[in-house]
């Protein structure tokens, strides 16, 4: 297809391609499904071969949140029965990340449900990553805590943090219709923080809300714009007891479609495959490691992903390596470029160098990782989100949205 050998073209070049031409890759056939694909392979492989980072999320504070996030499993009047629960310690938690790391995890995901931190929060946080240093050489921790004020993201780099992560989750003309206790604007200004802080900004998005192909390339194009290092891509798990229950659209062409649509708009940054992807591509999960270059490691924030081992599996299987703690994930020009400003990787070339962001869910309860035990156990959960437009071939009886921990005497991030 031409489009197709234009994008790739385009991807090895760093160059944005149109909203026409990332509109028309939502909109291919079945048919082209597997041509797709490979063509976001090559784009994928000129920047990140055939290597798989891997993510582990540890949730620090789960539930009773005081916002509104209609996606979320945590939100102010969920009925969803989750795990709830106030801050871990600082052993506890680094305990709990150093099951992930023993299962090839190069980054722990700190996660903590609200609006935001306090400056008490921050200092707890800051003495939760300095644990977690400690106890495990090289590892990177990315915090996902919520709305940043003035001066926290300084310091969470001060003790030692490497990122943050705020998700975008939508597009800003649909984000009113999502969430109403704060805005698309807050979202863009605590990324903004965290990039300016020298912070690695990971930003992302939800699939499957309900939203339109224009809304999802809206919201692509805006994490470019904001040239986060990491894209998480999160494909709703519509939990029962949230607005959104009934939200069964997405099916797994639909998702490797999103998958390679990111990829094109973002070629240099690092893609993840975020909560819902065992709900949503189920068996064709290998594939779509051609397109992204990274996952999470077991269990999501309230949700259960499959086994660690179950991960590390696929990715052998097809053909792929888990990432060494001693190789850069990102691209050398991206990484130079940020150390030209002072930053920590995070910052990529303005224009055609433009990058993409990874942030988790708002209100730090968005899908940022699992965490997984050494070999087998499953990690800790987020929720994902589901596509649209594909909704009368969705198979809801193929899947049995798991709440971790729900009912079970397992102590949090078990």
């Amino acid at each position: 297809m031409d489009l197709l050998n234009t994008l790739v073209d385009k991807g090895l070049r760093r160059e944005l391609p149109t909203r026409e031409e990332a509109l028309a890759v939502l909109a291919t056939s079945d048919d082209e499904l597997l041509d797709v694909v490979a063509a976001a392979g090559k784009v994928r492989r000129q920047w990140f071969g055939r290597r798989v980072k891997l993510n582990y999320l540890v949730n620090l504070k789960s539930g009773l949140c005081p916002e509104d996030c209609s996606y979320c499993s945590q939100r102010l009047g969920s009925t969803a029965g989750i795990l709830k629960y106030t801050w871990l310690k600082p052993d506890e938690a680094s305990e709990a990340a150093a099951a992930g790391v023993a299962g090839g995890a190069k980054r722990v995901c700190l996660v903590a449900s609200g609006r935001g931190p306090t400056d008490r929060d921050v200092d707890r946080v800051g003495k939760t990553i300095e644990a977690i240093k400690e106890q495990n050489e090289g590892v990177e921790v990315c915090a996902c805590l919520g709305l940043l004020s003035d001066g926290q993201a300084e310091r969470l780099r001060a003790a030692g943090a490497d990122a943050y992560n705020h998700n975008l989750n939508t597009s800003e003309g649909t984000y009113g219709e999502i969430t109403t206790t704060h805005t698309y604007a807050d979202r863009v200004d605590t990324v903004q923080k965290a990039h300016a802080a020298g912070l690695s900004a990971c930003s992302g998005l939800i699939a499957g809300m309900g939203e339109s192909d224009e809304d999802l390339v809206d919201v692509v194009y805006a994490l470019r714009e904001l040239d986060s290092d990491s894209v998480p891509v999160n494909f709703l798990i519509p939990f029962e007891g949230t607005p959104l229950a009934k939200e069964w659209h997405l099916t797994p062409q639909r998702c490797l479609r999103i998958l390679a649509m990111v990829r094109f708009v973002c070629p240099d940054v690092e893609v993840r495959i975020a909560g819902g992807r065992e709900v949503h591509l189920r068996s064709m999960q290998p594939l779509a490691l051609n397109i992204a270059n990274s996952i999470f490691l077991g269990d999501y924030l309230t949700s259960e992903g499959q086994a660690g081992q179950a991960d590390l599996d696929m990715i052998a299987d097809a053909g792929f390596e888990v990432e060494g703690a001693g190789t850069t994930t990102l691209p050398r020009h991206r990484v130079d470029a940020a150390a030209a400003v002072g930053g920590c990787g995070s910052h990529a070339e303005a224009g055609a160098g433009g990058g993409c962001g990874s942030h988790e869910q708002g209100g730090g309860c968005g899908p940022c990782g699992g965490h997984a035990a050494p070999a087998e156990a499953a990690p800790v959960a987020a929720a994902g989100s589901a596509g649209e437009g594909e909704g009368p071939n969705a198979r809801t009886d193929l899947v049995a949205v798991r709440r971790r921990g729900a009912g079970t005497d397992l102590a949090p991030n078990a």
